[in-house]
């Protein structure tokens, strides 16, 4: 197999599939060349619970990937999601050096805005600037050049839990695969499925995964604010398997053949076959009552994200409506009840702005991968690579020494 410099590698791990997409780099358009999924079963909300388990759907994701593109896969961006994740707004002011604000300059008030205190069990995954400042002149997104004596930025802080990032990185690394850096899903979903017109206008994008349900809303082209809800696709799973009284596999199963979160529209002539649990005779029931089971848990879904956005003081950003991707998202009837539940247009995000296997990832479901390798792709520059060889525990003791240093 051939090895590429100009790949770029989506790693999305999920809670109810690893998925894999490979992007090449050539003219500076994205090119999807392949694209690997395996069930993933080693995940619990977004956050590793079984480390061989989730290395083994990662190698099965990758080797279908290597497979369709024609090529050795080395390194990924990896996705994180889950409810460890929490993001908020920060602030940071420095002096200009010289007469005009250099690249150092700028670097220096992020470093300012990024230092605040966060608990030791937690780090920071993003550090996102949303503007800056000149001497009070604001709305400024490049400020390299001008001149002033005082420059300030405002940026979006996204932290997380420090094991689960760290687990993140060591299923990668013992599935032979270095990670550039590790993405917040909402983020890379953000760059797959929104255009630049509802980025500054104004827009909510829901990601609609597994296990967790991830907020980011967006204005003057920045990220504003990110939230992730610990409820998803297995939730309404769940419902279905209680309500049916059938097994949870086949639970799953009914979901993706006939689920609908809309009642109303289906006829009442409509039935589907339910599978009995220990042996049982399987039943026949109207469809209908797929939707009275499956629209309750949708609603409450968007009213909790809905109540997320209005505590952040939010409401009146989202401008142009709301974007709703993810696996779940493909469940007849969910933007109808987003529309609903927001007052506000909402559309269904589907992957734009690529080139290639545009058919077989137009699916909100490839919605994280492909906004990985989007995201890559724009910040190539700035590959983190997370080492290998650095310890948790080392990181942790450390801080802690450092802390310690400050107080004696």
């Amino acid at each position: 197999m051939q090895v590429h410099d100009k790949l770029l590698v989506g790693l999305d791990v999920g809670t109810t599939k690893i998925c894999a997409v490979v992007g090449e780099v050539s003219g500076g358009e994205i090119n999807i060349i392949g694209v690997g999924t395996h069930p993933s079963i080693g995940l619990h909300k977004g956050v590793v619970v079984n480390i061989d388990s989730t290395v083994e759907s990662i190698k099965k994701a990758v080797e279908e990937a290597e497979l369709m593109a024609g090529c050795e896969i080395s390194s990924v961006y990896a996705g994180i999601a889950g409810g460890h994740i929490t993001g908020f707004n920060s602030h940071g002011i420095v002096a200009i050096k010289g007469s005009e604000v250099t690249r150092h300059d700028v670097e220096r008030v992020i470093e300012a805005a990024r230092a605040v205190a966060i608990p030791m069990d937690r780090e920071v995954i993003h550090v996102l600037p949303q503007e800056y400042v000149v001497d009070e002149q604001s709305g400024i997104s490049n400020p390299v050049g001008m001149a002033g004596v005082r420059l300030e930025a405002k940026v979006h802080i996204v932290t997380g839990a420090v094991t689960s990032a760290h687990n993140i990185v060591k299923c990668a690394n013992r599935a032979g695969l270095d990670v550039c850096d590790i993405v917040l899903e909402s983020l890379a979903s953000g760059e797959a499925v929104l255009s630049d017109e509802e980025k500054e206008l104004g827009t909510a994008l829901l990601d609609l995964g597994g296990g967790t349900t991830d907020l980011a809303i967006f204005s003057s082209k920045n990220i504003k604010h990110t939230f992730v809800l610990a409820l998803g696709g297995h939730n309404l799973t769940n419902d279905i398997a209680i309500g049916l009284r059938t097994p949870l596999a086949e639970a799953e199963k009914i979901k993706k053949k006939y689920g609908t979160c809309t009642s109303m529209n289906i006829s009442s002539e409509e039935t589907i076959e339910v599978p009995g649990m220990g042996g049982r005779k399987s039943r026949k029931l109207p469809r209908q009552i797929l939707g009275e089971i499956l629209e309750p848990r949708m609603e409450e879904i968007f009213a909790l994200t809905k109540r997320e956005i209005h505590r952040a003081g939010m409401g009146h950003v989202i401008m142009s409506g709301v974007v709703v991707t993810g696996g779940s998202a493909l469940l007849d009837g969910v933007p109808e009840i987003a529309e609903t539940i927001f007052n506000l247009p909402a559309r269904l995000g589907t992957p734009r702005g690529i080139k290639g296997l545009v058919d077989v990832v137009n699916n909100p479901m490839y919605a994280t991968g492909v906004g990985l390798v989007l995201f890559g792709a724009k910040n190539q520059s700035s590959k983190k690579f997370r080492i290998r060889d650095k310890n948790i525990f080392n990181r942790v003791i450390d801080r802690m020494k450092k802390w310690f240093k400050d107080v004696l």
